[in-house]
């Protein structure tokens, strides 16, 4: 262990190192004494914690000759230290009666060794009770200890004044977003504060019903004297709210013209899709949420919102051209706090209706069906014709297509008809006919028909 020797300049110090350590001994105490390593720039080599100086009869100082001296400083710094009767007896300095909450010098041969003695008694903690504030914030909860257990200071050769920490701590339950499970989860919190005041301020804030304990300090639970208190359940006021947004009609396919699909961005440029566009939104609240509502605007600051829905999860068409902005908002009881989840771009595009004339129905899975490629369209019909006039096939979903075959069996190649009527949702009307032709291929020796 090193040993800080600090040289005094008037209020100032220097400090230097030594390969010794301070021992210092307590005579008269019931109690552990215990020690605390100081902050680094104090000049300090230790900080001593007694539960009460005054049973303290004796103060021994060992690793010194007897022309070492000592001297007590206070919260003005060594600068003002002032001379301390001691004797030198079996190799130590011996101090009677040390004064608590005091700093100390040993000075030997121009070097000074420094180390502070707090009294804990006059700080002592007491905990009565922990509440709720009536007054909360929306971004945090505060709650209202009943007690005392003031700051307990030291201060530093230069008469810095520093903190000795009481390390209380504050344990309750609170929420946390889960990305595996897509829920929130409960975990134990722990939040240590220095010493008392008459406030404790908790953010995050609750994100759900809790009972509140508070316990400590580290120096009475040290000599087997801890305190404990417990709130009555204090009531969520935190608001969180994780949201999702699935497309539940789009399709997977991997032809590019074959389907325009729908598309969900949170790019504030927005991406084309096709209508209609069926999503299902979804909001994963914390319990203070009350009040939830769902908007859609067609400005992405929603200073003008054309829907709301009060609900916690919707389900939503969009059949019209246009980029739409999807939020959920989340408020409380009164409606003092809001919370908000993330903001959707949806982006409908122009109709549009796109045919082949040619497929090859032979099981290769290359062009197999005969698909429209389509965007954006409302209602679709369409009826395919055999060159004698014959109805053989049709179909109102633009997502669907025609395989080759009637009746379960494939037709022969040659030219077919089809005739389309469809509705885009940005009002356009689409009346088409045309030819498919189907590709001879040596499937259809057996099996083709008419």
């Amino acid at each position: 262990m090193i040993k800080k020797i600090c040289l005094l300049l008037a209020a100032t110090s220097v400090c230097a190192s030594l390969q010794a350590a301070i021992q210092v001994s307590f005579a008269g105490v019931s109690h552990e004494v215990i020690s605390v390593a100081p902050d680094k720039n104090t000049g300090l080599e230790t900080v001593y914690v007694v539960y009460d100086s005054s049973a303290v009869s004796e103060m021994s100082i060992a690793g010194f000759s007897s022309s070492a001296t000592v001297s007590k400083y206070s919260n003005l710094g060594g600068g003002y230290a002032q001379p301390v009767p001691s004797s030198y007896i079996d190799g130590n300095i011996v101090v009677t009666r040390p004064e608590g909450d005091m700093g100390y010098i040993v000075e030997e041969n121009g070097r000074n060794t420094c180390f502070w003695l707090t009294d804990y008694l006059p700080h002592r903690l007491s905990l009565n009770s922990v509440s709720a504030s009536a007054q909360q914030e929306c971004e945090s909860t505060t709650l209202e200890v009943a007690g005392s257990g003031d700051a307990i200071h030291y201060y530093s050769i230069d008469g810095r004044q520093c903190e000795l920490s009481r390390d209380i701590k504050v344990e309750y339950k609170n929420l946390e977003w889960s990305e595996e499970s897509e829920s929130y989860l409960q975990h134990d919190m722990t939040k240590e504060i220095s010493h008392i005041t008459s406030t404790v301020s908790l953010t995050p804030p609750l994100y759900c019903n809790s009972v509140v304990y508070v316990s400590g300090d580290k120096f009475l639970e040290t000599w087997g004297m801890g305190m404990e208190i417990e709130s009555q359940l204090i009531m969520a006021n935190g608001l969180a709210v994780q949201t999702k947004a699935e497309q539940t009609n789009a399709e997977d396919d991997d032809d590019p013209d074959a389907d325009a699909s729908n598309m969900i961005s949170t790019d504030t440029q927005g991406l084309g899709g096709s209508a209609p566009a069926d999503f299902t939104f979804t909001a994963y609240t914390t319990d203070a949420v009350i009040h939830n509502e769902w908007q859609i605007a067609a400005d992405q600051n929603f200073e003008y919102i054309d829907y709301r829905f009060n609900e916690q999860n919707l389900d939503y068409t969009f059949t019209e051209e246009g980029t739409y902005y999807v939020r959920f908002v989340g408020s409380n009881s009164d409606g003092t706090c809001e919370t908000y989840g993330e903001t959707y771009t949806i982006g409908i595009g122009s109709s549009d209706l796109r045919i082949p004339n040619a497929f090859t129905p032979n099981d290769d899975g290359v062009n197999d069906v005969w698909k429209v490629g389509y965007r954006s369209l409302l209602s679709f019909r369409c009826t395919i014709f055999d060159r004698y006039g014959n109805e053989i096939f049709k179909f109102s979903d633009p997502t669907q297509g025609w395989d080759g075959k009637y009746k379960g069996k494939y037709v022969k190649p040659g030219v077919y008809f089809y005739v389309i009527e469809a509705k885009g949702a940005d009002g356009k009307t689409y009346k088409k006919g045309g030819d498919i032709n189907i590709i001879k291929s040596k499937r259809y020796t057996n099996t083709a028909t008419e």
